[in-house]
């Protein structure tokens, strides 16, 4: 996986402006903060976020991938003031189950959400290298 980081732009924080990977490449759909059963035990949006990074985190081991593989994230959120609010604690989160990865990303703020009770949804992209 490489970095694309043009020389004279400033570094973004908690986020890479493009990476180019080879490999085997594994798509989620987007994924909510819910429980397996389909319940919201929490009801913040950073309580949400890392409930989706994890449960992302496990789609993504069903073909063998991690943290480390990611190299795409767009993350819809129906509160762009609760998540600009929130960024200490998502960023907390963040570093716990994701570690120092910092995918290529996009954040949007969006009206709603199928799900009624999510705050947030991430699409995810990663790419596995082949053996």
């Amino acid at each position: 996986m490489k970095i694309l980081q043009p020389p004279n732009w400033p570094r973004p924080k908690g986020y890479s402006n493009g990476i180019s990977a080879k490999g085997r490449m594994i798509f989620t759909g987007g994924i909510v903060g819910w429980d397996e059963h389909e319940s919201f035990p929490e009801y913040t949006l950073h309580g949400q976020f890392a409930r989706a990074l994890r449960n992302t985190m496990q789609v993504l081991a069903e073909d063998g991938a991690g943290p480390q593989h990611i190299v795409r994230m767009t993350c819809y959120v129906t509160d762009r003031h609760e998540y600009l609010n929130s960024r200490d604690e998502i960023g907390a989160a963040w570093r716990e189950i994701m570690g120092p990865n910092y995918p290529a990303m996009a954040l949007v703020e969006v009206n709603g959400l199928v799900e009624a009770a999510a705050k947030v949804e991430i699409e995810t992209t990663a790419v596995v290298e082949e053996e």
